[in-house]
């Protein structure tokens, strides 16, 4: 007889658990309705709840990734088979990636959300969340890391990135694809993810930040940041890893703070790579000082230059940290 996996629902807010209002508004509820629900798998899951937040993505912080992270860890010690995340989906995709870096790959780590409210016609919201319960509870999702299931898809977290402002098929892995789908009652997956080590954080540290390479820029925006107070910097760079010439003085500046820059690609598929050699070239600036990171994007890797600067990683640990998305 199999038996009942015990399945902690974390609750955050975002548009799963809002309503439009008379107006067609979405806007939050004092009760979050995804909360109310019954035991969905009923037989097979007990399930067990935790409003922590009720917070619209935007107004998520590491801060309160880290609470989830901590109250992740409690549950893996009460006994907990596996947790389910509900958040909004304009930064689900950070948080995910935050636990995926910081929490041990064991228990599985879903996050889901919705794009449609809970009264919306054609709302996705309790689909997504009872998929995400079905993958949580599969023993196949055990060692995958911190998994992202929106519309019967399966992602990693460290991957997979929102790709448009309303549609549910919004999430999606660029140059990966999905590791595996939500089939009627469990999880088949086709693919394995790579794991890499993973950093146990107690705090999480301020003012690293994020900026865009664009067409004729200047060293202005870096210049903002030539502080005592800047702890990190990730650029995302143009086609393979490149940048403007104009800018390179001011970030010199802040390499000579022994500020950590890592440089990542703006492109939506690929990976950054020193290949041009020429002035602002990516074969320059790795020379410079700057850490290429592959396979992340701007949001990504800022989140994890956060993660490692608050385990406290420095020089060689912390740019082997960062150089690369695997191990």
């Amino acid at each position: 007889m199999t038996r009942v996996k015990k399945i902690l629902a974390i609750h955050t807010g975002g548009t799963i658990s809002m309503s439009q209002n008379d107006k067609g508004e979405v806007v939050p509820n004092a009760q979050n309705p995804i909360a109310q629900q019954e035991t969905i798998l009923a037989g097979r899951v007990e399930l067990f709840t935790d409003e922590m937040f009720n917070l619209p993505s935007p107004h998520m912080t590491p801060v309160q990734m880290l609470q989830i992270k901590q109250r992740i860890d409690q549950a893996e010690r009460d006994g907990i088979d596996g947790v389910v995340i509900t958040h909004g989906t304009d930064t689900l995709e950070e948080t995910a990636y935050f636990l995926d870096l910081t929490l041990p790959s064991t228990i599985p780590v879903v996050v889901t959300g919705a794009m449609r409210s809970s009264n919306e016609v054609g709302s996705d919201g309790l689909y997504n969340f009872q998929s995400a319960i079905e993958v949580a509870a599969d023993d196949a999702s055990r060692g995958n890391g911190a998994m992202v299931v929106m519309n019967d898809e399966i992602h990693t977290a460290r991957y997979v990135t929102k790709t448009h402002t309303t549609n549910v098929a919004t999430f999606r892995t660029p140059t990966f694809g999905p590791i595996g789908i939500v089939a009627k009652d469990h999880a088949a997956y086709f693919q394995k993810l790579i794991r890499q080590d993973t950093c146990d954080i107690d705090h999480v540290v301020d003012h690293v930040y994020l900026i865009k390479a664009y067409a004729g820029m200047d060293g202005s925006l870096f210049g903002f940041l030539d502080n005592d107070e800047t702890a990190g910097l990730v650029i995302e760079g143009l086609g393979a890893g490149n940048l403007p010439p104009q800018t390179l003085p001011a970030i010199q500046r802040l390499l000579d703070r022994k500020i950590p820059i890592v440089l990542v690609s703006r492109c939506y598929n690929g990976v950054a790579e020193d290949i041009y050699d020429y002035q602002g070239g990516g074969i320059e600036l790795r020379k410079m000082g700057l850490t290429l990171c592959q396979g992340l994007n701007g949001q990504k890797a800022r989140i994890k230059l956060l993660v490692g600067l608050s385990a406290g990683l420095q020089g060689d640990a912390l740019c082997q940290f960062l150089s690369t998305a695997v191990s």
